[in-house]
């Protein structure tokens, strides 16, 4: 029996990546799944690849009419909601001295606000018991200067987290966060222009990970999972890394 039997659990940005990984792992364990992201051929290959329990819905975490649609489609198949996990986000690379407003509102619009709304809209159709998972990034604990607002956007998920513990303590609700290191995704590749570039900030990421390696998706998924399900039954308003050491020494 799956430890995640009879749950129903939406995970925005399900499409690829620690996403999917989250949704085919929640799938395994018992639970149905909604999945959204912004590109419908992507959420199509997401769906074939979890192969059961699964309902992909189109839509920008950025967009709030978008997201009354996901919730609205909940509601009406499911009734209820147990798990909400905020994987939503995007990476793009801009030092302080050369992001353009443009770069700052869309990074902040899609990983903080989008994360932000995604979590208030969630609440009227959740019960107590019911968890919810933020994806940050260790990227906050970081001096990167490429990396800059995107880790300030996490910083900001992360912050936010505790007050939304705090809020939904009374209704029986946890709240948590999960800081990922560098992993292994279509996302990493899709921050460089060439292959060359991409391998090259690899092998950088890989020195400078203590444990030598690059994270993989099945691993986030797990820590996700932990935090989502009732083995992490007395745990709210943490951040829980899995960055093989990269913050921590």
């Amino acid at each position: 029996m799956g430890k995640l039997n009879g749950k129903v659990a939406l995970i925005t940005g399900g499409s690829s990546g620690i996403g999917l990984a989250t949704a085919q792992r929640f799938v395994a364990e018992g639970a149905y799944v909604f999945i959204t992201g912004r590109r419908q051929t992507e959420l199509d290959k997401a769906k074939t690849l979890i192969g059961k329990n699964v309902t992909a819905v189109q839509g920008d975490v950025a967009n709030l009419d978008d997201l009354d649609r996901v919730y609205e489609t909940i509601k009406k198949e499911k009734g209820v909601l147990h798990i909400v996990v905020a994987s939503a986000g995007i990476t793009e690379l801009a030092t302080p001295s050369t992001a353009t407003a443009e770069h700052y509102d869309k990074v902040f619009n899609i990983n903080a606000r989008g994360t932000f709304f995604t979590i208030q809209k969630a609440v009227p159709l959740m019960t107590a018991g019911g968890a919810i998972v933020t994806v940050g990034s260790v990227a906050y604990k970081k001096g990167i200067p490429p990396m800059t607002v995107y880790s300030s956007t996490k910083a900001a998920i992360r912050y936010s987290v505790k007050g939304w513990a705090a809020d939904l303590i009374g209704k029986g609700i946890r709240v948590n966060n999960f800081s990922p290191g560098v992993t292994d995704t279509p996302m990493l590749d899709s921050q460089h222009g060439t292959q060359e570039e991409s391998d090259a900030m690899r092998a950088m990421y890989i020195k400078m990970t203590p444990m030598g390696r690059l994270g993989r998706a099945e691993e986030m998924a797990a820590s996700i999972f932990f935090l989502a399900s009732d083995e992490s039954s007395f745990t709210t308003g943490i951040d829980l890394a899995a960055d093989g050491g990269l913050a921590e020494f």
